[in-house]
This record gives C-alpha cells, sequence and structure tokens, in this order.
C-alpha cells in the first residue's frame, strides 16, 4: 500500500510554464472531486446519471463515492497506490473514479473491449494494489483471471455483479466505514489519473494527467460547446475514454450539473429510443458511428422523428469527411460541432457560431490561447498555412511524457517540450484540417499517399458510405495501396474502372489511385471505434498467402 508521501512518477511542466498557466486562470489548483463537491449544494437532487432503469441524483454519486472511498481507505488504500478498473457503460464507472479520485488512488480507466493482452500489460505497467472488473466480461467470468492478477500481487480484487460481499462491488457501494478526515486526492500539479493513448494499434500507452490539466480542459469545453444544467448527454462511446470522458464529455457535464444518459453501444437503434425517450441534446460520436446513424435516419424517416430533442453532434475520434458532416445536420436535424483531439492533451473545436464552411470542412482551432502548435516539414522546419505538415504541440493540458516509456518519449517529444503527435494536418486562419497520419502514409515507389485524402475522397461518392485504404506490399514498388470499401444498401458493386473516374474528376494525380478495392459488409473497429487497419492489412497479408 502506498504512504501518503509517496506519488506517481510523472513528468512535470517547467516552472515557468506553469507560473504561466497559473497567472492565466488555467490551473486553479483545486482537485477534480471539486466537479462533483460543486453541484451538491446548488443542484444534489438533480438528476446526475440515467443508466436503464436506475437514475442517480448528484447527492446518490456523491454518497457512493464515499461510501466506496470510506471502505477503500479502511483497507489502507490511498496516496501511491494505483487501480486497474475496467467497467463496462455504467454509472458505477464514474461513482469509481470519483471514489478512487477521493483517496488519492491513480486508477488506469481500461476499455471494456479490452481483453488479456491489454489487461495484463496494463497491470504489468502500474503494478496497481486494487483492481475492479465486471463479471460480465469474459476475463472474469470464471476465477482464472482473477488468480492470476493475484499471483501477480494485486491486494484487492472487486467485481460487478458478483454475490460474494468480500468482492462484491455492488457490497462495497453500501454504507459501511466513514471516510477518515485525513482522506484526500493527490496535490492537483499531480497525477489524477491515467488516460490511454488513441492509438490504432498495438496496446495503448498511458498517459499521466494532473488534476489541474483536466480540469482546465473540462472548464474550456464547457464553455466552447455550451454546456448547462439543462445538457442531456448520450455517452454511447466507450466511457472512460477521453472524448465522451472530458470533451466536454461526461465530466463537462456534471460541472455544468447536467444529465448523463448511458447507452451501451452507439448502436443507431437503441441510441434513437433513447434519445426519444430520455429527451436527450447532445452526443459525442466517431464518424463510423455517425455514418450508421445516417443510413437509419436516410432509411426510416419515422426513426428520424426521434431526434426531435437532439441539438448538438460532437464527431471526433478520427478524421471526419466533408460530404458526410454535411449530412449531419440534413437528416439528424442537429447542429454539428468537430473535435479534433487525443488522450495526450491538445482538443480543437470548431465554435458554434462558426460559419458553414469551417464548421463541414475542418477539425476546429484550440481550445486554449495558450495552446502552442507547430506544423512541421521532415526536416523539422515550419511550413507555411495551406501547407499539409506533421502537427507538434504544447500547452496547459498537454502532457509531458507517457507513463515508464522512455523510449517512445524520446521520439514524442523535442527539446522545447513539443509533442509530436503523428498527425498530418493543414493550418488556415488557425484552423486546423487532418489529413492523415504521418504512419498512415503509403510509400508508392517514393510517392507518398495521404490515406485519409483518398478515404475522404471515395467517401464523396454516392454509394459509398466507409472507406480505408492501406498499405500492401510490392517487390517492384515497395507498397501499392488497397481500397476497403462499405456501400450503401441497395447500391450496386461498383468497378475499379468507375470508382477511378470518380477519383479522376475531383483532381486527384493519377499515381494516388488505389491499386486494388476490396468491397467489405463492415469495417473492423479498435475499441475506441476508429477503422482497425492492422486487421485490414493482416488479411490481405493472409489473402495472399
Amino acid at each position: 500500500m502506498g504512504t501518503a508521501s509517496s506519488m506517481v512518477d510523472f513528468t512535470p511542466w517547467p516552472q515557468d510554464l506553469a507560473a504561466r498557466y497559473r497567472d492565466a486562470g488555467y490551473w486553479i489548483d483545486r482537485p477534480l472531486t471539486r466537479i462533483l463537491d460543486g453541484q451538491l449544494s446548488a443542484s444534489g437532487a438533480h438528476e446526475a446519471i440515467i443508466c436503464g432503469d436506475r437514475r442517480f441524483t448528484y447527492a446518490d454519486l456523491d454518497a457512493l463515492s464515499r461510501n466506496l472511498a470510506g471502505r477503500l481507505a479502511e483497507t489502507g488504500l490511498g496516496h501511491g497506490d494505483t487501480a486497474l478498473v475496467q467497467l463496462p457503460n455504467l454509472a458505477e464507472l464514474y461513482i469509481v473514479f470519483f471514489a478512487l479520485l477521493r483517496i488519492g488512488v491513480v486508477p488506469v480507466n481500461a476499455l471494456f473491449s479490452h481483453r488479456r493482452m491489454e489487461m495484463a500489460e496494463y497491470f504489468r505497467q502500474v503494478e496497481p494494489a486494487l483492481v475492479i472488473g465486471s463479471r460480465g466480461h469474459e476475463l472474469f467470468r470464471d476465477n482464472q483471471f482473477a488468480d492470476e492478477l493475484r499471483g501477480l500481487g494485486a491486494g484487492l480484487l472487486l467485481l460487478l455483479d458478483d454475490e460474494d460481499p468480500a468482492i462484491s462491488l455492488k457490497h462495497w457501494l453500501t454504507p459501511g466505514p466513514a471516510l477518515p478526515e485525513n482522506s484526500a486526492p493527490t496535490p492537483p500539479h499531480e497525477v489524477a489519473f491515467f488516460q490511454l493513448s488513441g492509438g490504432s494499434t498495438g496496446t495503448p500507452k498511458l498517459i499521466p494527467r494532473t488534476h489541474n490539466d483536466y480540469d482546465y480542459s473540462i472548464r474550456a469545453s464547457v464553455e466552447i460547446c455550451g454546456v448547462t444544467a439543462e445538457t442531456r448527454f448520450l455517452c454511447a462511446l466507450p466511457a472512460g475514454h477521453n472524448f465522451p470522458l472530458s470533451s466536454p464529455g461526461a465530466l463537462g457535464v456534471f460541472h455544468a450539473g447536467g444529465t448523463v444518459v448511458m447507452a451501451p453501444s452507439p448502436e443507431p437503434m437503441t441510441c434513437f429510443d433513447l434519445i426519444a425517450a430520455e429527451r436527450v441534446t447532445m452526443v459525442p460520436l466517431v464518424p463510423p458511428a455517425v455514418a450508421l446513424w445516417l443510413r437509419l435516419a436516410e432509411d426510416d424517416p419515422v426513426r428520424r422523428e426521434q431526434l426531435a430533442s437532439l441539438d448538438l453532434m460532437l464527431v471526433g475520434g478520427a478524421s471526419f469527411a466533408e460530404a458526410t458532416a454535411r449530412r449531419v445536420p440534413e437528416l439528424l436535424g442537429c447542429r454539428l460541432q468537430q473535435v479534433f483531439g487525443m488522450a495526450e492533451g491538445l482538443v480543437n473545436y470548431t465554435r458554434l457560431d462558426d460559419p458553414p464552411e469551417l464548421v463541414f470542412a475542418t477539425q476546429g482551432r484550440p481550445i486554449s490561447p495558450d495552446d502552442e502548435v507547430r506544423v512541421l516539414d521532415e526536416a523539422g522546419n515550419p511550413v507555411q498555412d495551406g501547407t499539409p505538415g506533421a502537427l507538434a504541440t504544447r500547452g496547459p493540458y498537454t502532457f509531458r511524457g507517457y507513463y515508464r516509456s522512455p523510449e517512445h518519449n524520446a521520439r514524442a517529444f523535442d527539446a522545447d517540450g513539443f509533442y509530436h503527435s503523428g498527425d498530418v494536418v493543414v493550418r488556415e486562419s488557425g484552423y486546423l484540417r487532418v489529413v492523415g497520419r504521418i504512419k498512415d502514409q503509403i510509400n508508392r515507389g517514393g510517392e507518398k499517399i495521404a490515406a485519409e485524402e483518398i478515404e475522404n475522397l471515395l467517401l464523396r461518392h454516392a454509394d459509398i458510405t466507409h472507406a480505408a485504404l492501406v498499405a500492401t506490399p510490392d517487390a517492384h514498388l515497395g507498397e501499392k495501396s488497397c481500397a476497403f470499401l462499405v456501400l450503401r444498401d441497395g447500391s450496386e458493386k461498383l468497378g475499379p474502372p468507375a470508382l477511378r473516374r470518380h477519383l479522376l474528376a475531383l483532381g486527384i494525380a493519377e499515381y494516388k489511385l488505389p491499386d486494388r478495392f476490396r468491397f467489405v459488409s463492415a469495417l473492423p473497429l479498435t475499441a475506441v471505434g476508429k477503422i482497425d487497419k492492422r486487421r485490414l492489412r493482416e488479411s490481405l497479408v493472409n489473402e495472399n498467402a
């Protein structure tokens, strides 16, 4: 167990930058628990969470989190300890989160889709004294994995939907020992919890987020997105992920005193029903989910009427094709706000009063006047506005280093402390447009092809709903490209000549034309809803084996 003087290691901001951020009012030196505390006197009886048939007021959320915090503190858990948490989209995820914050235990919120490889890697990195899981997950349906974790040093294991009071999370949420007076969150300038990197392949790296930096991002997002106590926010993406947690996310809604409505997934029929039943006003989605919502709204006008209360859709997590973006207000009847952010920090939004050409064609501009953004060429020199380049950034809520990953940090950060995200962007008048990933380029005989550029052009074809371009090895050119396409229901299969004519009509160079096309019923997705290009590349390898 941790001691009062111990803390989770992380790379802090230099003193001059920290002083600047405090002087500007970004860092207010209060713990994230102030989000919940601030609502108790003002709106304790107001609904904070709707989770199926269960409804939790702010007073309920506070009481349940304090119950759990008191029981955990009695076992000796506190500062210096870490926790590995894996829960589905249920109210318990937020209850656990606030409970751990209250006693200074630093959690990793693993996604519910993560399996043995990811969970074992998180365990190895943070060496948690506490593991919280669910009997509803395959890893915990029996005791084998739980016993493995105990053997590796997990001191306490709690499981949702277990009947044994010793390990039942439900039991640990009931009243018990009072929260000790000396229990407290970690200091605001230290680590509050670990966020997961949004990489599309491999095990996500761990990102230490402090109370100060994360809280500023939340408060600023609430203001930019117009979140109020009247907001009814549908959480259909994995609840622990950075986008639905803080941009403005559930934490932003709690800060404003609004209501979070839980959904098990972004599946449109379920979500449309919830929107109608709970008068949802705001929802964050990733582009593949938006495409499914658009398809249902287009095919079933009656279903479209269920969205009458929906005012704002935030779309982020991946590049969003302009042609698809323009269909959101037309078919779904709500405003669109584009978000380009990263769990590492920097978040960009289109603003609610931006003209349509910015909302539909860009991914917004940074939250903060002190977000420093550089767009660089291959030699590390700044490029002119309108020219694609690699994104590098630092600021009051962009982290300074991955947890226990010195080799990766040496590659990801430059001498000035700028984080190089791997994104290729175009900046014009302060607004960013994402055009690809540095590692998502195809090198075809020395000609570089940005996959997302071609994907967005393919999506401008009326019969294509999803597109992904990936590299495939070639003995002569080094790499060729293969486009995986999902067609709109009822469309006739398109041939390669027609698809190439479509792209050439849009004015692209011939070397950018896909060498191959594959038609699939659906594209595989990662745990956070991005297209899983690793699996697509593997399918090509297996096909050629």
